[in-house]
């Protein structure tokens, strides 16, 4: 719980917030006004990123040379070099191998939070993470049903919604601290 000298401390930043949170609203229009490029730029995020994580654990790798893990260590950061290499020389197999994953992502977890959420009925609410799982797993279905094509728009629309959920956040956070 913050204290009122947390608050005191934070509260000079508001603007910063509010601006970060205009910036991500910004984007998750400009996302869902296009949501093809926004897949890419999602694909080419995670490519730099696994390209990235790779480098950085090959170097790991070569600093702990005498570790008995030296060959798992280097083989993962040349798998996950690998990864990252192939969805930036080819984003458009990346989209729909990275849509793929999403909707299997949805289907576990929709069917993870329905088991949770039985397991969870004699509490109030239970029927909430129900609904969760259903959502989930109708989404994962979506996807699948319209797939390849999905892979065109699905990591956009995702994206965009994160943006503009990040933008009210911080945005709501940034006021709140004006007004503190």
């Amino acid at each position: 719980m913050a204290t009122g000298e947390d608050v005191q401390k934070l509260r000079s930043s508001w603007i910063w917030l509010a601006l970060l949170g205009i910036i991500s609203l910004i984007g998750g229009i400009l996302a869902l006004a296009n949501p093809f490029a926004a897949t890419m730029a999602a694909v080419f995020l995670a490519g730099w990123t696994f390209l990235l994580f790779g480098v950085l654990q090959i170097v790991h790798a070569f600093s702990t040379k005498g570790w008995t893990g030296f060959l798992w260590s280097l083989l993962l950061g040349i798998i996950t070099a690998a990864v990252g290499v192939s969805l930036l020389t080819n984003p458009t197999a990346g989209a729909i191998s990275l849509t793929m994953l999403v909707a299997i992502l949805f289907l576990v977890l929709g069917v993870v939070k329905l088991m949770y959420a039985f397991s969870l009925r004699p509490v109030s609410g239970w029927i909430f993470a129900a609904l969760s799982g259903v959502i989930s797993i109708v989404l994962g279905l979506m996807i699948l049903s319209n797939f390849p094509y999905s892979a065109a728009a699905v990591l956009g629309i995702l994206l965009a919604i994160e943006l503009l959920s990040n933008g009210v956040f911080l945005l709501v956070v940034a006021l709140g601290l004006r007004n503190a």
